[in-house]
């Protein structure tokens, strides 16, 4: 069953230049409880898609459903429906992380109760308990990036989008990031769309990959198969498939945040 469908999805930005079209017509089907990774060069269209698939921007064109409500027509169905990690994240950092959880919980009308029972949960299934009382500016990054993803649980999502999540961490607390993301698919059957520009993150993590290039999408299928179409074998590096498909002369970077 599919969550996210897009046919022929577009954004069209206005510049002093003329129209700049940055996603010129996604097409996609992202299945319930599959892991996707959504990768693209610098430009090529990533976050504007995430962003209007966030309800953060309006499309100019096409139409799409995330988690059975339409992008348009039913934004806060959309939001109720999905949560969004963002790449740099949104804690207050004078609060604690119980303070966060909580007022996360109650955004989304929980009572005060529920919201600090599904606090405590977040905690103990995201390794946070021991760090409830600490406040959120003095945690690590891999702490942080827990914590974000916990605030982006707090409403059960059918749908998480991860946007860049592991960016700025070192070796373990990545690896550690990855093994959470594949707990929460597991135990909750979560889909997840996941942005990254580490290639070795999407071929650790991701079931199936779409590529997109100058607004479109032009490759999509198993890490293993996309090797295997586009470097010659199933164990060469996904880098190698990346540039055989974009054309690039290197791989993916982090893009800047008005990126399109």
């Amino acid at each position: 069953m599919a969550v996210i469908t897009t046919t022929g999805l577009a954004r069209t930005f206005t510049s002093a230049r003329g129209p700049v079209e940055a996603v010129r017509g996604i097409d996609l089907t992202v299945r319930r409880g599959e892991i996707l990774g959504f990768l693209g060069p610098n430009g090529a269209g990533k976050t504007t898609t995430l962003r209007m698939l966030t309800t953060l921007l309006t499309p100019t064109g096409g139409s799409a459903t995330v988690a059975g409500c339409d992008l348009v027509t039913d934004p806060a169905g959309v939001r109720r429906g999905s949560g969004y990690v963002a790449q740099s994240g949104g804690v207050d950092p004078s609060v604690s992380v119980r303070e966060e959880l909580i007022t996360q919980g109650r955004l989304y009308r929980l009572t005060k109760a529920a919201a600090a029972d599904r606090a405590a949960e977040l905690a103990h299934d995201l390794g946070l308990t021991d760090l409830l009382e600490h406040r959120t500016a003095a945690l690590s990054g891999g702490q942080r990036r827990r914590l974000d993803l916990a605030l982006g649980l707090t409403h059960r999502p059918e749908v998480l989008f991860l946007d860049e999540p592991t960016t700025g961490l070192d070796p373990g607390s990545r690896a550690a990031l990855w093994e959470l993301v594949r707990r929460i698919r597991a135990e909750h059957g979560t889909t997840v769309f996941l942005t990254t520009h580490y290639l070795d993150e999407a071929d650790a993590l991701a079931d199936r990959l779409v590529i997109v290039d100058q607004g479109v999408v032009v490759a999509e299928g198993t890490p293993d198969a996309l090797k295997q179409a586009h470097a010659g074998s199933a164990d060469a590096s996904l880098q190698d498939a990346f540039l055989a498909i974009t054309g690039r002369g290197s791989a993916p970077r982090d893009e800047a945040p008005l990126a399109v």
